[in-house]
């Protein structure tokens, strides 16, 4: 997948280039079929312009929030606190 947005950053600047015109952060999203947040066009951008190259972009998975966070941590020590009963009730 980050190939992927590389490439489609290199080719949408390449073509910018190409037709003489100085590539942007708007142009640069005007020219990419799927939305990329605007940090990486930014930093693609950035690059570009420093070292004519767009650096190799990483797609990190969102973290869940705090509340789906909770709630799966809430579940596991629910799990765990039957499976504990449980255990003792054996021992009795």
């Amino acid at each position: 997948m980050s190939s992927e947005i590389t490439q489609a950053l290199s080719e949408a600047i390449e073509s910018l280039v190409a037709e003489g015109k100085e590539p942007s952060v708007a142009l640069i999203k005007s020219r990419l079929a799927d939305p990329l947040p605007m940090p990486l066009i930014i930093k693609a951008l950035q690059s570009w312009k420093s070292s004519a190259r767009v650096p190799r972009i990483e797609k990190v998975d969102p973290q869940p929030s705090a509340e789906a966070r909770i709630a799966a941590l809430e579940q596991q020590v629910a799990s765990l606190t039957a499976r504990l009963e449980q255990l003792e009730s054996r021992q009795d």
